[in-house]
């Protein structure tokens, strides 16, 4: 039987902690910059985690 491949595209993008949950960096702070206030491009600089809702199918593309 063939082994299952892991998603290469979710591998860049998420980053598994310690404990098991899901790390994400948050959208909206490659470009059109301008119009965006110092609070809010602050706000997105920093990862958060992958919500509940999504979490299943996150882990999915994540598993080898």
């Amino acid at each position: 039987m063939p082994k299952i491949k892991s998603n290469r595209g979710a591998m860049k993008r998420f980053k598994v902690t310690g404990t098991g949950k899901i790390k994400r960096h948050k959208a909206g702070k490659s470009h059109i910059l301008t119009k965006k206030s110092p609070k809010t491009k602050r706000n997105l600089r920093d990862a958060t985690l992958v919500s509940a809702a999504d979490l299943k199918r996150v882990h999915k593309m994540l598993t080898k």
